[in-house]
């Protein structure tokens, strides 16, 4: 088999005739541009409505707000909220790498425990004013 080479042609070459009449007069077959001043016009009209759609956006978010305000806040709150455990998680962690200072806390919650039990729990009286407290503060706490 023997490889025959043949040389490209383009396909669609200018005549002579063809160049002429882009020059001349015979331009009925060329599609026509739309007019610049009509195409800024369209360009002006879609930055006119995106410029409306800002203007309004306030207004719209704001009767979003409004209308769901308490959802809004309860999903503000619960995510305040895990943002702070996570937050109070990473500062125990960082606490607890620190050489002898978890002991050290360990030893003083188990002091503060022990002296609890022997201050409220052991007499009568003292579990008494203890409930008295302890009411006291719920009173103030729920109203």
């Amino acid at each position: 088999m023997e490889n025959q080479s043949q040389q490209p042609q383009p396909v669609n070459s200018p005549s002579p005739q063809d160049i002429l009449s882009f020059s001349g007069g015979e331009n009925r077959n060329l599609p026509k541009l739309p007019a610049a001043d009509k195409s800024m016009s369209q360009w002006q009209e879609i930055i006119k409505q995106i410029i409306e759609f800002l203007e309004k956006l306030p207004d719209y978010l704001g009767g979003i707000f409004n209308n769901n305000k308490r959802g809004l806040i309860n999903l503000l709150l619960i995510l305040s909220a895990l943002v702070t455990v996570k937050v109070v998680i990473a500062l125990l962690d960082a606490v607890n790498d620190i050489p002898l200072l978890q002991p050290i806390f360990e030893l003083i919650g188990l002091f503060y425990s022990l002296w609890f039990a022997f201050r409220y729990l052991l007499k009568f009286d003292t579990r008494q004013e203890l409930s008295q407290k302890f009411n006291s503060l719920k009173q103030r706490s729920l109203g």
